[in-house]
C-alpha cells in the first residue's frame, strides 16, 4: 500500500535519521548519549507506593477525560503556578503531549480557511507532530524560520496578510525545543493580537516550562486571562515527562476554551487511550506537589552552570532561558555529531535533523542540540569532551 501523498515531503523522523549516521562507526570512547529529551533524574520516592496503593483501579475503565481529582488537581496547580482560575471543565487528560497536540488538531482544524485550504504555523526547528499532524488532516503546513535573528522563536507577523488570513492554528512552544527560547508576555501578547486579527487559535506547547534557570516563563492562559482574549482562541499543553521526571507515565493535559473542548473531548471518545486509573492517581499527587519539581529545576540550573564554565569563551554559545537542551552553534550539525561520536562516544543531535529545508535553508544546519540529562558527573564528562573535539 502506497503511503499518503500529503505525507511525501516529511523529513525522516530524527531518530532514525541519527543511527543511519552513527551506528556504523565505532564509538570513540564510553559512548554517552546527549541526544534524547528523556529525563533521567529520580522521580519522587513515594510514587511507588502511591501506585500499589491504587493498583485495583487496573481492574475498571477509566474516566475518558481524567478523573474529577486529576482534574482538579490540574486546575490547581494552573492557579498557583500562573495566577489562572481555569475550569475542571476545560481541561483533558492525555496520554503525554504529543497525542494531544496531533489529535486537538484533528478536533478543531477546520477544512478550509477563507474558501482555502488552512495552513498550520510551525515554528522551523520544530516538534515533528506539529507538521505530521498538519499534513494528516490536508492543511498547509507553513514553516517560520526561528533564528538567532528572531530571537529563535518564530516571527509570524512577518508572514503575507494572505497567508495569515488563511491562517486556522499556530504552533508555538515555550521554552523552545530545540533552543531553550522563551516566549515573553510581550510576545505571546502579540502573537494573541495576531490571531485576534486574522481568526485562528494558538497552541501553546509547554511541556518544558517548569525547568528554568532565572525566571518561569509566562504562560499563554496567563497572558490570555491578562487581556481579555477569548478563552476558545486558546489551546495550552502540558505535561509530566519533564516536571516530575516520569516520561514513561505518559501523562499530560490540554487545556482549552469552553467552546473548543467539548469538540476534542468528543474525539478522544472514539480515538483515544484514556490513561489508566492507577496512573491518573500517581499524576493527582504529583501535579499537587512543587517539592520535587524545585529540587529537580535545581539539578538542571546546577548543569547549566557546569556547561556555562566548560564551554565559556566560545563563540556563539548561549545557554537557554528554559528547558534542558544546548542549541550549539558548529559549521555543519551532521558532520560534527559523526566526528564526535566516532572521536569520544559522546552522542549528539545534528540541528537539521529537527528542522524543515534544504543545505543553507534549513535553520538548524549549522547547530547540534545536547541533551542535559544524564547526571551532572557524566553531563560534564559529555561536555569536556565536546569541548575538546568540537572546539579544541
Amino acid at each position: 500500500m502506497a503511503f499518503p501523498e500529503r505525507f511525501s515531503d516529511l523529513p525522516e523522523y530524527a531518530f532514525p535519521r541519527l543511527r543511519a549516521l552513527l551506528d556504523h562507526h565505532a564509538p570513540g570512547g564510553s559512548p554517552l548519549a546527549m541526544t534524547i529529551g528523556e529525563p533521567k533524574h529520580a522521580f519522587p520516592d513515594w510514587l511507588g507506593a502511591t501506585l500499589a496503593d491504587n493498583l485495583a483501579g487496573f481492574g475498571v475503565y477509566p474516566p475518558n477525560e481524567g478523573t474529577p481529582e486529576l482534574l482538579a488537581a490540574i486546575s490547581g496547580w494552573i492557579a498557583r503556578r500562573y495566577g489562572v482560575a481555569h475550569p475542571a471543565s476545560g481541561l483533558m487528560v492525555l496520554n503525554g503531549t504529543r497525542e494531544g497536540l496531533f489529535n486537538t488538531l484533528v478536533a478543531l482544524c477546520p477544512e478550509t480557511k477563507a474558501g482555502k485550504r488552512p495552513v498550520v504555523l510551525v515554528p522551523n526547528p520544530f516538534y515533528q507532530v506539529y507538521a505530521v499532524a498538519a499534513l494528516a488532516i490536508g492543511a498547509e503546513p507553513v514553516y517560520v524560520p526561528a533564528t538567532a535573528a528572531t530571537g529563535f522563536l518564530p516571527d509570524y507577523r512577518s508572514l503575507p496578510p494572505e497567508v495569515l488570513d488563511r491562517v486556522a492554528v499556530a504552533y508555538i512552544c515555550s521554552p523552545a525545543n530545540p533552543q531553550g527560547a522563551v516566549a515573553s508576555a510581550e510576545y505571546l501578547a502579540d502573537l494573541l493580537d495576531l490571531a485576534e486579527r486574522h481568526d485562528f487559535t494558538v497552541f501553546s506547547d509547554e511541556c518544558y516550562s517548569e525547568i528554568w534557570r532565572e525566571a518561569p516563563p509566562p504562560g499563554l492562559l496567563q497572558v490570555a486571562a491578562a487581556r481579555g482574549t477569548d478563552p476558545d482562541r486558546v489551546v495550552v499543553f502540558n505535561s509530566l515527562s519533564k516536571r516530575s521526571n516520569v516520561p514513561g507515565l505518559r501523562s499530560g493535559f490540554v487545556a482549552a476554551g469552553p467552546g473548543a473542548m467539548p469538540r476534542i473531548r468528543q474525539l478522544r471518545a472514539y480515538a483515544g487511550a484514556p490513561l489508566p486509573l492507577p496512573l491518573q492517581r500517581v499524576a493527582e499527587r504529583l501535579w499537587a506537589d512543587e517539592a520535587h519539581v524545585e529540587q529537580n529545576r535545581a539539578l538542571y540550573q546546577a548543569k547549566f552552570r557546569d556547561a556555562a564554565a566548560v564551554l565559556a569563551g566560545h563563540q556563539g554559545l548561549t545557554l537557554p532561558d528554559g528547558g534542558f537542551f544546548l542549541w550549539l552553534p558548529v559549521e555543519d550539525g551532521e558532520a560534527a555529531a559523526l566526528k564526535l561520536w566516532r572521536e569520544t562516544g559522546v552522542r549528539v543531535l545534528p540541528g537539521a535533523y529537527l528542522a524543515r529545508g534544504t543545505g543553507a535553508d534549513n535553520p538548524g544546519k549549522g547547530y547540534i542540540r545536547v541533551a542535559l540529562v544524564a547526571p551532572q558527573d557524566e553531563t560534564r564528562r559529555g561536555l569536556v569532551a565536546l569541548r575538546d573535539c568540537l572546539y579544541g
